[in-house]
C-alpha cells in the first residue's frame, strides 16, 4: 500500500522536473506558472494517494465492486465523470480548432445527442438494471447466448483499442510540444508513454471509484483552463464588441459567418457535400448513432451508469452528462472564435503584428507555449495543466472498462470457482496489458492521422466507427426486436466493421480503382457520421435475418 501511494507521488515529481528542463521552461514561463503547474501535481498526487488508501482501508469485496463501485456513486460524480470520458485532449485542442477554422456548427451536434440519451434513458439503461450486468454484453447472453457476448465483448475491446489510442495520441501532442517544442515521433512516443504510465498507475490505485472522482477533479481543471483563456482574450479586445461580431459574420469558409450553428450541408453550387462531418442530416442521423453506441454499447461509458444506486439514477446521470456537456463545449468554441481575433485580426486586439499558425491542429498549444506567458502571469501554467487533465480522464476510464469487459466477459465464464482476489489480481494485470496496447496503437495513429487529412475531432470520431457500427447495429436487435442469434451477431459484427472500412477515404480510393470506377469516384469523400449510418444499417439488417425460435 505504502509503496503504490509513493510511485503515484514519485511519477508526477519525475514530470515536473521532465517538464521544468523541456522548451516550455524555456518558452518563457514565469514563477507564477511553476508554482501552477506544481499545485496541480500535488493534488494530483494527493488523490491518487488517497484513493490508494481509501481503497485498501475500505477493502474491494470483490471485482463486481471494483468495477461498478458497489452502486454506490452519486448522480453528478457520475455526470462530471460521463462528461470527462466523452471528451477527453480531443475536446481542449478540436473544438478551438473547429471554431478558429469553421463555425460554431459542432455545438449543434449535441441535438442528436439529446435524442440519443433521451433512447438511451428509457430503453437501454433500465434494460441493464433489470438484468443486472456488470457489461452490456452479458445482456446479449440472455438475448442470444454466450457466444454473443463473447464476440461483442472482443468487438469492443478491438473498437476501445482504437477509440482510447487515437485520444491518448492526441493527447500527446500538445504534452510532446509542451516537453519539446515539437511533435518529431520519437518525442511524440516519450509523451504517449508518460500518459500512458499515468494512466495505468491511477487505474490500479482503487477501481472504478477512483476513476470517477479523478474524472471530477480533472474536469474542474481543464474547464476552468478555457473559461481562464476565453476571459483573458476577451479582456484583450479593444474594439467595440460589435466590431468584432461584424468581423465573425464574414470570416468563414467561403466566406460565411463563423456564427452559424446550423449548416445545411449543401455546397454553393445547391449539391449537397458529402465529405461534410457537421450539418443538420449527420447530425440527425450520425451523431444520433455515435451518441446511442458511445453511451449505451461501449463498457467505457455504461460502466460509469452502472455504478448509481437504481436505474433512474442512472439514467438521469447519462442526461446531466449531456446537459453539462453543451456550455462547455460552447466555451471551448468560444475559446476558439477568440484565438481567431488574435492570430487573424490582431488589430482588435490592440496588436501591430502576430505570426498565425501554419497549423491549426497545434493551434492552442501555439498559442500557450508562445503567446501567452507575455498576457497573463500564472496563464500558461494552467492551460499546460488544462491539456493534461483532459488527456488521462479517457485513459483511466478506458483501462478500467476493458478490464472489466475482458474479466467479466472472457475470463471469468472460462476460470471458476476461485476467490474474489484471483479475478482482482487479473483485472489489475489486464490493466497493465491493455496499456501496453493502447499506446502501441497510440504509436501507429502517429503516422495514420498525418495522412488522413481530417480534423482532430474528425479523426478521434472517425476511428471509432469500426466497432461501433457492428455493436450498435445488434444492440438495436437485441433491444427493439426479437430476431437474430449467435450466429448473426458475429457476422453483424464483421460487417459492420467491413462497411466502415470500405468507406474510409484510404480504402475506398484503393478498391474504386481496382475495381475500375476512375474519376471523381476514387476522390469521393464520405465523412465518418455516414461511414457509421451506412455501417451500422447494414449490421442491423444482417443481424435481424434469422427469427428466433418461439
Amino acid at each position: 500500500m505504502r509503496r503504490r501511494i509513493l510511485v503515484i507521488v514519485a511519477l508526477y515529481a519525475s514530470q515536473m522536473m521532465f517538464l521544468a528542463d523541456s522548451p516550455a521552461h524555456q518558452a518563457g514561463l514565469q514563477t507564477a506558472d511553476w508554482v501552477v503547474i506544481a499545485a496541480y501535481f500535488v493534488v494530483l498526487a494527493g488523490t491518487g494517494a488517497y484513493f490508494a488508501w481509501r481503497a485498501k482501508a475500505k477493502g474491494v469485496g470483490s471485482a463486481n465492486d471494483y468495477f461498478t463501485g458497489g452502486h454506490t456513486m452519486p448522480v453528478w460524480a457520475v455526470a462530471f465523470s460521463i462528461l470527462a470520458t466523452a471528451q477527453s485532449a480531443a475536446t481542449f485542442t478540436g473544438v478551438p480548432q473547429q471554431a478558429y477554422d469553421g463555425n460554431l456548427a459542432y455545438l449543434a451536434t449535441n441535438l442528436g445527442g439529446l435524442i440519443a440519451v433521451s433512447i438511451l434513458a428509457t430503453v437501454f439503461i433500465p434494460a441493464y438494471y433489470r438484468q443486472r450486468v456488470t457489461t452490456p454484453y452479458q445482456l446479449l447472453e440472455t438475448r442470444f447466448g454466450p457466444g454473443a457476448k463473447q464476440a461483442a465483448g472482443w468487438a469492443y475491446l478491438v473498437g476501445r483499442v482504437f477509440a482510447s489510442g487515437s485520444r491518448v495520441f492526441i493527447g500527446a501532442v500538445p504534452v510532446a510540444m509542451a516537453m519539446f517544442g515539437d511533435v518529431e515521433p520519437g518525442h511524440m512516443a516519450i509523451a504517449i508513454a508518460a500518459f500512458m504510465v499515468f494512466g495505468i498507475v491511477y487505474t490500479l490505485a482503487g477501481g472504478i471509484t477512483s476513476v470517477i472522482w479523478t474524472d471530477v477533479v480533472q474536469v474542474a481543471v481543464y474547464v476552468g483552463a478555457a473559461a481562464v483563456g476565453v476571459a483573458l482574450l476577451a479582456s484583450k479586445v479593444s474594439v467595440p464588441w460589435s466590431e468584432v461580431f461584424d468581423a465573425w459574420r464574414t470570416a468563414g469558409p467561403d466566406g460565411s459567418s463563423k456564427l452559424s450553428i446550423l449548416p445545411s450541408g449543401l455546397t454553393p453550387s445547391g449539391s449537397f457535400d458529402w465529405s461534410s462531418e457537421i450539418n443538420l442530416p449527420t447530425i440527425l442521423t450520425g451523431f444520433v448513432l455515435i451518441t446511442l453506441a458511445s453511451h449505451g454499447t461501449d463498457q467505457d461509458l455504461v460502466q460509469r451508469m452502472l455504478t448509481c444506486r437504481s436505474a433512474a439514477k442512472g439514467s438521469w446521470s447519462v442526461i446531466s452528462g449531456l446537459l453539462v456537456g453543451i456550455p462547455t463545449v460552447a466555451l471551448f468554441l468560444v475559446w476558439g472564435l477568440l484565438l481567431w481575433v488574435y492570430f487573424r485580426r490582431p488589430d482588435m486586439m490592440g496588436i501591430t503584428s502576430i505570426q498565425a499558425p501554419s497549423n491549426s491542429n497545434k493551434l492552442v498549444m501555439d498559442f500557450v507555449l508562445g503567446e501567452l506567458p507575455r498576457v497573463a502571469s500564472g496563464a500558461a501554467g494552467l492551460m499546460i495543466c488544462g491539456v493534461m487533465a483532459a488527456g488521462p480522464a479517457g485513459i483511466n476510464s478506458g483501462l478500467n472498462s476493458m478490464a472489466s469487459t475482458f474479466v467479466a466477459d472472457m475470463y471469468r465464464p472460462r476460470v471458476r470457482a476461485r476467490d474474489e482476489a484471483h479475478y482482482i489480481r487479473v483485472s489489475r494485470l489486464a490493466v497493465v496489458v491493455f496499456g501496453l496496447i493502447l499506446g502501441g496503437f497510440a504509436l501507429l495513429c502517429i503516422k495514420w492521422f498525418s495522412g488522413s487529412g481530417q480534423s482532430i475531432i474528425g479523426f478521434v470520431l472517425g476511428v471509432m466507427n469500426f466497432a461501433y457500427a457492428g455493436l450498435l447495429g445488434v444492440f438495436i436487435v437485441a433491444l427493439f426486436t426479437s430476431r437474430g442469434s449467435a450466429a448473426s451477431v458475429i457476422a453483424a459484427l464483421c460487417t459492420g466493421a467491413a462497411v466502415v472500412a470500405a468507406l474510409r477515404p484510404e480504402i475506398w480510393a484503393w478498391w474504386t480503382t481496382l475495381a475500375g470506377f476512375g474519376g471523381d469516384w476514387t476522390t469521393f469523400r464520405l465523412a465518418w457520421p455516414w461511414q457509421l449510418v451506412a455501417g451500422t444499417v447494414a449490421a442491423t439488417l444482417v443481424c435481424a435475418i434469422p427469427k428466433q425460435p418461439r
